[in-house]
Formats: structure tokens, C-alpha cells, sequence
């Protein structure tokens, strides 16, 4: 039997199917010059584990597979779009996320490890507490999701400005059954949407990414995620943390506030913090050693 499907402009055969081998052969060929060879080989893996619905373990023992025909007929139009630089969690409209798979589009930032790190921290540190959190930025809803999941007695308060990207935070929440209470509200004007005595915990991944890094960046990244969620002003980068921390100083109770961080402002945003009166200050390494997470507490 042959199977005939279409990658770009070219009809390949293929007799008696493919194998996994034979299709990772064919991931290397096409996206050859677009990403390195290591993130070819996570690109595939990460669409084949999807789709497939296994883990990588599973594929990497079984390299002999001969894969499903109608599955196939999927992979020409997901190395099309990554051929496009399209980001591959947007291409399959998923992302992994602290044992989750999270809905993703171009409306929210794709989750991150250094986020999972950040999420991680603040579970650790609070397993058992009955305490209320306010995720400002919370996009695709990673955060609030994982927070809510792991610390269940928790009250969870997430918030975006963007419409858009609500949907997608609700539809995961709806995917996990998590009670999450959403609500639009824009971050630098926190006073006028929430008052700041509900919490004991803020946690935020505001914009940081300043203009002239830009030229550091990927088209992957450039071309697809939306701008808004990642970029600053360049003569004010703190400008976020700024007022959210400013926001915390309403509070009549001890707040403690997490955030993700440009590993470049660790020590800018320190000084800032301390002269707001924020106290307890600990800026902490993800696990490529670059400053990323920074936790300090407001007391009242």
C-alpha cells in the first residue's frame, strides 16, 4: 500500500507507511537552517509525543513504529506552519505546563520553565496554607492554574487585560475544574478594579522585555507572541513592578509578593523595592543560573 500525503509543494510516497525514524529523518530535512539540531529533535518529539499521545520515552523506544496513516496526513501542515517559524505550541494549540497541557494561541505568551519555576517556588512554599492569591498578568492562566491545582485551599484571583487571553485562561481552568475567579483589569491600574486587603499573596509575570533586546530575540517569538504581554517601555522597564508593588503598600495585612524578572534587573529592582519599603528581598536563579524570580513582603 502507498500512502501519499503532501509536505509544501511536494507529494512524497511512502510504501507501507513511515516509520518514526523515517519521519524524524524528514522533521531534520525540512526545518534544516530554520532551528539548530537540537531543537529540531525537541520540535518532533514534542509534536509526535501530542499527537501520538505518549511520552518521549515511549517514542524513543519504538523508533521502528510504522506510524498511522491518517496521522500522517497531519504532519504536512504542521511543518508547514513550523516552516513559517510559527511556534510549535501554537501549531498544535497546546503547551506543557506543570503536568498540565494548557490551551495556547497568538493571544497569550507560550508558558515557560522558568515560570514553572517561578510556580513551583510558591507551592513549595505554601503546601497546606488557606491562603488568597491575586496572578496579575495571567495570560494563558499557567500560574493561577498551577497554584489553584496544587494548593487547593487557596483562593485564586487571576487577571488580564486582554479579553482574548481570558478565554483561553477560562477554558483551562474549565479543562482541570479549577474554581478560579477571572477578571479584566489592567495591572498599572490595580486600585480602581480590586482592593489589595483580599491578599496575602501576589504573584506576577508582568512585561519585561525592553526594546533594544529585541535584536536578541527570535522570529518565532517576534513574529507570533503578542507584544503587548512582553515588552516595556524602554525608559521605564519596572514600570509593572512598580505598581504592583505600590498596589501591595494599600494592604492593611503582611503581603507577600512573587515575580518573574529580566534576569538583566535583579539588583535595579531591588533597590526600587526596598525604597517602597518592601522588606525580605530574595532574588532566585532558575536553572540555567540567571536571575528569573524574586520574592519580597510588604509588612504593614
Amino acid at each position: 500500500m502507498i500512502v501519499y500525503f503532501r509536505l509544501f509543494d511536494i507529494e512524497i510516497d511512502c510504501l507501507n507507511a513511515m516509520t518514526i525514524a523515517e519521519l524524524k529523518t524528514e522533521f531534520e530535512k525540512e526545518l534544516k537552517g530554520l532551528y539548530s539540531s537540537s531543537e529540531i529533535k525537541n520540535i518532533f518529539y514534542y509534536v509526535l509525543s501530542h499527537l501520538l499521545e505518549v511520552s518521549k520515552l515511549a517514542i524513543l523506544s519504538h523508533t521502528d513504529k510504522e506510524i498511522d496513516e491518517n496521522l500522517l496526513k497531519n504532519i504536512g501542515p504542521i511543518l508547514l506552519k513550523l516552516k513559517k517559524m510559527m511556534p510549535v505550541q501554537y501549531v498544535l494549540g497546546k503547551a506543557d505546563f506543570y503536568d498540565m497541557v494548557l490551551e495556547v494561541n497568538p493571544s497569550v505568551l507560550i508558558p515557560r520553565p522558568e515560570t514553572e519555576e517561578l510556580a513551583d517556588w510558591i507551592i513549595k512554599e505554601n503546601k497546606g496554607k488557606n491562603i488568597s492569591i491575586l496572578d496579575i498578568c495571567t495570560g494563558s492562566g499557567c500560574i493561577a492554574l498551577a497554584l489553584k491545582k496544587n494548593l487547593p485551599q487557596s483562593h485564586l484571583k487571576a487577571i488580564d487585560f486582554s479579553v482574548k487571553a481570558l478565554e483561553v485562561a477560562k477554558a483551562n481552568a474549565k479543562t482541570y475544574k479549577l474554581d478560579i475567579d477571572f477578571m479584566e483589569a489592567d495591572a498599572l491600574k490595580l486600585n480602581q478594579f480590586i482592593d489589595s486587603n483580599q491578599f496575602d499573596t501576589i504573584v506576577s509575570n508582568p512585561p519585561y522585555v525592553t526594546p533594544d533586546e529585541k535584536e536578541t530575540m527570535h522570529d518565532n517569538v517576534l513574529l507570533y507572541e503578542p507584544h503587548e504581554a512582553l515588552f516595556v517601555p524602554g525608559n521605564d522597564p519596572l514600570i509593572f513592578y512598580k505598581a504592583i508593588a505600590e498596589f501591595a503598600k494599600g494592604s492593611n495585612k503582611t503581603t507577600v509578593l512573587y515575580f518573574e524578572i529580566n534576569e538583566s534587573m535583579g539588583g535595579e529592582l531591588t533597590v526600587l523595592l526596598k525604597k517602597m519599603g518592601h522588606s525580605e528581598i530574595i532574588v532566585k536563579k532558575d536553572i540555567n543560573g540567571k536571575d528569573r524570580m524574586l520574592k519580597c513582603t510588604y509588612l504593614c
